[in-house]
């Protein structure tokens, strides 16, 4: 008996070490509803999803969102909810063999046990036609439940078959509000966190993790667990997380000003892209990084006023704004600098145009205002229709057959004279007003 004793205690300290060895990240996930952060548009209380997984009625999905957003948590706890088996398979290191296998034992256990199989798919987005197709015939007889998770757009990057068979769900990036809440509830948590370590941490340094750690909580667990473990404690054991330890962790530097000072210095870095001040446009770049601000959110906002107030005034201030980016991602610090310094000064002396985004809130406006799925017969999709209607498609004018351009009615009759897009006379929009000139086209 005592030997038995002695072995047993020493297989439940194996699996408490086993426990401890996991990330903070891995162990603090959430299992239940009420441990789950962010996310309240999809799972809030009385919300379809919510619904679905607690009267297991849960049918195939795709999770959606950037990383650390909560996809597999979610996935995991409608694992725990639902009385179905549960499957886990990643699509970059799993092939049609892995889902062949899958899709077998879900059917023997709905035969034999009348068990439903969830199947959790990591990465579905690298999964090849091949490999879908060889999913799509259990997703439609529902001899699996399938749960996609991707931080991919999945209508762009997915087989379409799949997709149309599955409901998105849109995951956001969590706030610094709900991040610095779960940071906050591990280091207290003795159970799962670092509950028992005496630490203390500085507001600023859990304040500093929540918000460079860009809506991702794994980021910000992996880089507590770090400054915890990584900080000496002092003489009465107990362990200080400062800001800098904080900031060590991260790898990011806080920022040097206060946050309504970051709002006001972004916000004197776009104008001046859009008033044509590169000299100012540069200053306020480099004082947002220097504050410690991340790059990729200068090239963001760069990008973004490149079609914003340039537009087709100089399609080229696009390119240069997105190539700079591209150089960025490659180059690294500082050598990256000197393809975003380019880009501010193109931009910035580039032509100014926003024919492009007035077009835009125009035609967003009609669509949702005055929207009229009353298409002209002869631009319908009728490879399959009727004699009468392919009769209709034949008036169908190819402009190539006229030189490349024919005048043809395209929008809906209630719609035939909105014009959204108005081409200023600035850059290389006076030159599409001559070319619509030519063809008697409207200016």
């Amino acid at each position: 008996m005592r030997r038995a004793k002695a072995i047993n205690m020493d297989l439940f300290d194996f699996n408490d070490n086993v426990e401890k060895a996991k990330p903070l990240a891995e162990r603090m996930r959430a299992s239940t509803f009420k441990e789950f952060v962010g996310q309240s548009h999809i799972v809030g209380e009385g919300s379809l999803l919510r619904r679905a997984i607690s009267l297991d009625r849960l049918g195939s999905c795709i999770f959606w969102g950037p990383p650390g957003c909560g996809k597999t948590t979610l996935a995991n706890i409608v694992a725990a909810q639902t009385n179905g088996e549960f499957v886990r398979l990643n699509a970059v290191s799993s092939g049609v063999a892995d889902v062949k296998k899958a899709v077998e034992t879900a059917k023997n256990n709905l035969k034999m046990f009348n068990r439903r199989t969830y199947l959790l798919l990591d990465e579905c987005h690298r999964f090849n036609k091949t490999q879908s197709d060889s999913l799509l015939p259990a997703i439609e007889q529902g001899t699996i439940i399938f749960i996609g998770s991707t931080t991919e757009n999945p209508y762009a990057s997915m087989t379409p078959a799949i997709v149309s068979r599955c409901r998105v769900f849109e995951f956001l990036p969590l706030t610094e509000e709900e991040i610095q809440g779960a940071l906050i509830r591990a280091l207290h948590d003795k159970r799962k966190g670092l509950g028992t370590y005496d630490v203390e941490m500085d507001e600023e340094a859990v304040k500093h993790l929540a918000r460079t750690a860009a809506g991702d909580l794994r980021t910000a667990y992996n880089a507590l667990e770090l400054a915890v473990l990584t900080t000496p404690p002092a003489e009465n054991g107990k362990i200080h997380v400062t800001l800098a330890d904080a900031e060590q962790s991260i790898q990011r530097r806080a920022l040097s000003y206060n946050e309504d000072l970051y709002y006001d210095i972004l916000s004197a870095f776009c104008k001046s892209l859009r008033g044509s001040d590169s000299n100012a446009a540069l200053y306020y770049a480099f004082r947002l990084i220097e504050g410690g601000c991340d790059p990729l959110l200068i090239f963001r906002r760069l990008i973004a006023h490149s079609a914003e107030d340039v537009g087709l005034a100089d399609p080229r201030a696009l390119v240069v704004a997105t190539s700079a980016l591209t150089a960025f991602q490659n180059m690294g610090a500082p050598e990256g600098f000197l393809p975003l310094s380019e880009a501010i000064i193109y931009v910035c002396e580039a032509e100014k145009s926003n024919s492009v985004v007035m077009a835009m809130d125009a035609a967003k406006t009609a669509a949702r205002e005055k929207h009229d799925d009353d298409i002209p017969k002869y631009l319908r999709d009728n490879t399959m229709g009727s004699k009468e209607m392919k009769a209709e498609s034949a008036k169908y004018k190819y402009p190539h057959n006229y030189g490349g351009w024919v005048k043809q009615q395209y929008l809906p009759d209630s719609l035939k004279d909105e014009i959204f897009y108005a081409p200023s006379e600035k850059g290389y929009e006076a030159t599409i007003r001559t070319l619509r000139k030519k063809k008697g086209m409207p200016e």
